[in-house]
């Protein structure tokens, strides 16, 4: 499971539930007042724990439920069970936590922290994994996708580079070392001349008719593509270069692909694994 894959709605539901588990250990009931000799040895509340009914329909089945809406909606490929997919098992599990939490603090007298911010926690629950897959600002990246720092060469991010030694284009040469000295890593410079020498003419250009047999130099492609790094604002699958309508893998938001070549609209883009496909739909990425 990738976690930049996870959206703001599935924050929203490891959130709640949360505070869903952290309610379970809470007084569902207000504990009787009493004073003095009169006071039961028995007057503490007790939470979803002393209560195995109301902790499996209520506090379990909303954990439960939470877990299973973020990992199906995290997983590349959908499980399904039944015909449904974990997903859409979370989320009845969910609802049907808050249905349990409404009429319990309804037929109540007088609920207690845990019950009352359990009916929160899974009325949030709840709404979280509904409104995840149709809201917009819920169906976000939770954590944005990192901008790489520099360039990198064809290959993917943090890959080594040349190390430059004496005498490379840019390194730093020793002290004490002259411009034009090779025995020092210097680059050979011209040398100067003396004041009043003169210039010596340049060679006299070959002329172009004289070897038949010269070839003319390939002019460079012009229009070739260039490979670049690119994000996807949602999950996207990737399809097979042979045109195959199953697709071979899901590009996930808040990671960085490589696109190594242009597929009439779409990009051929290369994975972690080192699977390659097509992204026919490219509206909305990202460029690194």
């Amino acid at each position: 499971m990738n976690i930049r894959s996870l959206t703001r709605g599935d924050g929203v539901v490891i959130g709640a539930a949360v505070l869903l588990f952290i309610a379970s250990f809470l007084n569902l009931t207000s504990a009787p007042s009493c004073s003095g000799q009169f006071c039961p040895s028995n007057s503490d509340a007790p939470n979803a724990w002393d209560s195995l009914s109301l902790l499996m329909s209520m506090y379990l089945a909303g954990i439960i439920g939470a877990v299973l809406v973020v990992v199906g909606r995290s997983l590349p490929q959908p499980k399904q069970v039944a015909g449904l997919d974990l997903a859409q098992f979370g989320v009845a599990f969910t609802v049907f936590a808050a249905w349990t939490a409404f009429w319990t603090i309804i037929d109540a007298h007088g609920s207690g922290a845990g019950m009352i911010l359990g009916l929160i926690a899974t009325l949030a629950l709840a709404a979280g994994a509904v409104a995840s897959p149709l809201v917009a600002a819920l169906k976000a990246p939770l954590v944005g996708a990192p901008s790489p720092a520099a360039p990198q060469p064809y290959g993917y991010p943090g890959a080594a580079q040349p190390a430059g030694g004496y005498g490379y284009p840019g390194a730093q040469q020793p002290y004490g070392a002259q411009p034009g000295d090779p025995s020092l890593g210097g680059q050979p410079q011209a040398q100067a001349q003396p004041f009043g020498a003169q210039t010596p003419a340049p060679a006299p250009a070959a002329d172009p008719n004289k070897d038949s047999q010269a070839q003319p130099a390939a002019a460079a492609p012009a229009g070739e593509f260039a490979p670049f790094w690119f994000a996807v604002p949602v999950a996207r699958p990737l399809y097979a270069e042979d045109g195959s309508p199953t697709p071979i893998a899901e590009l996930a938001p808040g990671t960085w692909y490589l696109a190594v070549d242009q597929r009439g609209p779409g990009l051929v883009a290369q994975t972690q694994d080192g699977r390659r496909g097509v992204l026919q739909d490219t509206t909305g990425i990202q460029r690194g």
